[in-house]
């Protein structure tokens, strides 16, 4: 079970080696942890994952592998229709295992009996050959033998607290590593682009090389020069939270694309508006903030400001002070723009919302007017327009 749970987090863009799997293992057989999934949870996270960037895609892999079964019983016990339940379950048999369903007396009787057993059962169940369990001979369940029965692949106990921690993700950072659906986004991020020479020489320059060992005589005279780089500079602010979540994907995309495109690339989270704070990490954001009036004074006005958001929310928001949502803001969110629009000369508002529903909501066209009506949608003609108007 660990072995294909340690590939799958690889899979998952979680850097583990054999020396954590191994460290896990040893933890279990020590039984650091009782028989619990929070407990197994917090112990596997701990031994397999490093560094906290990687704890969302720890979790996503962690909820996909151990949580899967559980659509199963939940779909069961919501009455979902037979046929759907027939089809999810028949598809992953061989042609045996269907006649020893038959043998049972049909797939009616089976689902019948789990029925029952689903009713009258109240908890975990190690072996035996009644309940739904592992290592027994019970027609339902895992890791046991009964010739003429389903096979059903849970690997805990279905109480459910591990799921509050593992899928509680609504303000989780945002992965600079995702690659899906990226390249096009990417391309279009190439038109930001001016590049310069910056650093240590260690780039073997061929053309200034052939040229001083043909002057040379022929004795070679190698040259150098520092690594090319993009020197544009862009400072991206992330609306995250809320009416968000429904573009945390291309947003993820976004960022992976701006993280391969600019070496001078900062980022920051904000939610709804921006106010007096920002923040780095979403884990930390109550306890960790950076002023506002700080990043102005950190990052130069070369740099190009990026706002990422819908702009859904109420006016008061935006016009009025204490508008926030989340705490007493002393000043207008509409002031702090104003102050980081005067630094920043080049600032555009990228926004995921369908463009045609803009003018539906007044907190938009308040922001998109902020911004001098460099608004556009995030799509890659969006991005086109952006990138022009960022020049």
């Amino acid at each position: 079970m660990l072995i294909r749970f340690f590939f799958l987090l690889r899979a998952g863009g979680v850097p583990v080696s054999i020396t954590e799997l191994l460290v896990l293992l040893e933890a279990l057989k020590q039984q650091v942890t009782n028989y619990s999934i929070d407990e197994f949870y917090h112990l596997s996270r701990t031994c397999m994952v490093k560094d906290e960037r990687h704890f969302d895609r720890f979790d996503r892999v962690f909820g996909a592998y151990f949580k899967g079964v559980e659509k199963v019983f939940d779909a069961l016990m919501a009455n979902i229709p037979d046929e759907w339940l027939r089809r999810e379950f028949t598809r992953t048999l061989t042609d045996e295992e269907k006649a020893k369903i038959e043998a049972l007396g049909g797939w009616d009787k089976l689902m019948e009996t789990l029925r029952k057993r689903l009713e009258e059962q109240k908890g975990r169940h190690q072996g035996g050959n009644k309940w739904i369990g592992t290592g027994g001979t019970s027609p339902f369940g895992a890791h046991g033998y009964n010739p003429e029965g389903v096979r059903i692949g849970q690997e805990e106990s279905r109480n459910r607290k591990a799921v509050k921690v593992w899928d509680q993700r609504e303000f989780r950072n945002l992965d600079d590593n995702l690659e899906l659906g990226t390249r096009n986004i990417k391309i279009a991020l190439r038109k930001l682009r001016k590049f310069a020479r910056e650093g240590v020489a260690d780039q073997l320059d061929i053309d200034d090389t052939i040229s001083s060992t043909a002057r040379n005589a022929g004795y070679l005279d190698l040259k150098f020069v520092p690594e090319r780089h993009n020197a544009i500079k862009v400072l991206l602010l992330f609306d995250i939270g809320g009416t968000m979540d429904p573009y945390i994907k291309v947003c993820e995309e976004l960022f992976s694309a701006a993280r391969a495109e600019f070496k001078h690339l900062e980022y920051y989270y904000f939610h709804n508006f921006v106010y007096e704070t920002v923040w780095k990490d979403n884990r930390r954001r109550h306890a960790h903030r950076t002023p506002t009036h700080e990043l102005i004074r950190t990052y130069g006005s070369d740099y190009k400001l990026v706002f990422i958001g819908d702009a859904s929310m109420s006016p008061y928001e935006i016009l009025q002070a204490g508008g926030s949502v989340e705490h007493w803001n002393e000043e207008a969110g509409s002031i702090w723009l104003n102050r980081m629009k005067e630094h920043w000369k080049h600032c555009v508002w990228l926004n995921p919302e369908r463009q045609d529903r803009w003018d539906y909501y007044p907190s938009v066209r308040i922001t998109r007017d902020l911004v001098d009506g460099k608004m556009f949608p995030l799509t890659l003609a969006g991005l086109d327009q952006a990138i022009k108007a960022l020049h």
